[in-house]
């Protein structure tokens, strides 16, 4: 019984705190604020990505009672300037709709804009009692300090390789499916401590029968995400050799054509759909469109340091 990607990591998203694997001081820290009816109005969940702020957010959700039309979902790296906080603050006092709370969740909140990071901290400051703000982040010192310390700050660390083959195996029960240990390690070794990236790795290799096919398959779907990870960074203006060092690094050599290549497929796709970055799009097509074949992996760390320094 195989499951869409996105429907596989939903599908066994933690529903309760017991549920949730791998980060046990932030649950039992979470479980007795509760239980003393003490939670504060304003949390900042930190970490990488795939390890659990999002499940721990709508864990609370339900713990608080706060009804779907009550809770708001907010991306920062797409609804990041000062309107979104204004429109927030323009509701900010009305009673809840059908629930005991109202809850504003901003992930990526660090890609808020400056303006719109300064209009928060003022609702920070003066919550109603009635109103949570959870606030998500891949990279918290990005954030306002003032907005850190408004903030109870809860920090999730990677999953351990152990964390992550107990989900694979919990998944693949439920699943009614079995992998040898060697495809699980697999799993667990590549997946850098993110249990959502685990999840989408099994549904990379849980149609095939021959271990070989399933080793492939993990192989296969890692370049993959090791290409767009790369190719959103080339996007960032922010970003630094040292961030695409940290994935070029971990690329195999008889890999690196293929990755340049979903590298340049995801630049044409930019271009086409988005007029805001395609003069970028286009930068990076010409960067990595020459001479490949004879340079490979050189190459590509060659295009990446000069498109990085580039004036």
């Amino acid at each position: 019984m195989s499951s869409d990607v996105t429907e596989l990591y939903r599908k066994y998203r933690p529903s309760r705190f017991s549920e949730v694997i791998g980060q046990s001081e932030v649950v039992s820290t979470l479980s007795e604020l509760g239980r003393r009816n003490a939670l504060p109005h304003c949390l900042l969940f930190s970490g990488p990505s795939g390890v659990g702020k999002t499940s721990l957010i709508r864990i609370l959700k339900n713990k608080l009672h706060c009804g779907d039309r009550d809770y708001v979902e907010l991306n920062g790296a797409e609804a990041r300037g000062i309107d979104v906080v204004r429109d927030i603050q323009a509701t900010l006092h009305f009673r809840p709709i059908d629930g005991e709370c109202r809850i504003w969740a901003i992930d990526e909140a660090h890609r808020l804009t400056a303006d719109a990071q300064s209009a928060l901290l003022k609702l920070l400051e003066d919550t109603p009692s009635h109103v949570y703000f959870f606030l998500a982040t891949t990279e918290p010192q990005k954030l306002l300090e003032t907005i850190r310390t408004r903030c109870t700050e809860f920090v999730l660390r990677p999953l351990s390789r152990n964390d992550l083959k107990t989900i694979v195996k919990r998944v693949l029960d439920r699943e009614q499916r079995s992998l040898s240990e060697d495809v699980i390690e697999k799993i667990a070794e590549v997946s850098s401590g993110s249990a959502r990236k685990a999840l989408v790795l099994l549904h990379s290799v849980i149609g095939f029968d021959d271990e070989q096919q399933q080793l492939d398959a993990i192989q296969k779907s890692e370049m993959k995400h090791q290409a767009i990870e790369l190719a959103r960074l080339l996007f960032r203006p922010s970003t630094t050799w040292a961030d695409l060092a940290r994935i070029i690094v971990d690329i195999p050599p008889d890999e690196a054509e293929s990755v340049r290549w979903l590298v340049l497929s995801y630049s044409v796709s930019v271009a086409l759909k988005n007029p805001n970055l395609a003069e970028r799009a286009v930068q990076v097509i010409d960067w990595f469109r020459d001479d490949w074949l004879s340079c490979k992996h050189a190459g590509l760390v060659q295009a990446c340091w000069e498109l990085t320094n580039a004036k």
